[in-house]
C-alpha cells in the first residue's frame, strides 16, 4: 500500500528534503517519501509526497492532466480581459499554455496570515483569483498572471486532482 501523504507548506520552505534553507525534512520525518510535484519558495500551500513511484509520476506528468487549483493574489484590479487571456492560454517564453479554468474570487475567510507578510501599497489595491491549470510548468501561474499585466503577489495551492489541503494547519501534514 502507498504511502500518501498531504502537507500544508509554509512560505519559504523549499519542495526538498536536503539542502540549506528551511526544507520539507525541518516538517516531516517519514522515511523514502517523496514531492509529487513542487511548489516554488514563495508559494504556499498543498504538496503531495508518496513513497510510489508510480502515484508520484501520474500526479506530475502533464500528459495526464491532473487539475492543479490555486488561490491568487494579484497586483491591481483583475480585469475580465486578463481573465479572458488566461482562460484562452497565453504566450510564455517556453510556448502557449493550455487554457486555464480562472474566477475572480474574495479574500479567503480561511487564509492564514503569511511571514513576512505581503507588502501592501496605498495606491495600487489587490484582487484575488482562483485557477486551476492541467500543466504544472516551473513558475506557470505566476509567469501567466504576469503576462497579462497582474503580478502574483501571493499564491496558494489549494488542490492537486482528487487531494484538497482542507483545513491541514500551515506546516503540518496528514496521511491520505
Amino acid at each position: 500500500m502507498a504511502k500518501i501523504i498531504a502537507f500544508n507548506k509554509p512560505f519559504g520552505v523549499i519542495c526538498q528534503f536536503s539542502g540549506e534553507g528551511d526544507t520539507l525534512a525541518n516538517y516531516i520525518n517519514i522515511p523514502s517519501i517523496y514531492a509529487a510535484g513542487r511548489l516554488d519558495k514563495d508559494s504556499e500551500g498543498l504538496v503531495i509526497l508518496t513513497d510510489d513511484g508510480k502515484l508520484q509520476n501520474i500526479i506530475t506528468n502533464p500528459k495526464n492532466n491532473k487539475s492543479k487549483i490555486y488561490v491568487v493574489q494579484v497586483e491591481g484590479e483583475i480585469t475580465q480581459q486578463a481573465i479572458n487571456n488566461l482562460r484562452a492560454g497565453v504566450e510564455l517564453k517556453d510556448g502557449l499554455t493550455k487554457p486555464a479554468s480562472i474566477k475572480k474570487i474574495q479574500k479567503p475567510e480561511w487564509l492564514w496570515d503569511r511571514t513576512p507578510p505581503v507588502r501592501k501599497r496605498k495606491l495600487i489595491p489587490t484582487s484575488w483569483v482562483e485557477i486551476s491549470i492541467t500543466e504544472g510548468r516551473n513558475r506557470q501561474v505566476r509567469r501567466m498572471t504576469a503576462n497579462v499585466g497582474f503580478p502574483t503577489l501571493r499564491l496558494i495551492r489549494i488542490q492537486i486532482d482528487q487531494w484538497k489541503l482542507g483545513n491541514i494547519k500551515l506546516g503540518s501534514y496528514v496521511s491520505l
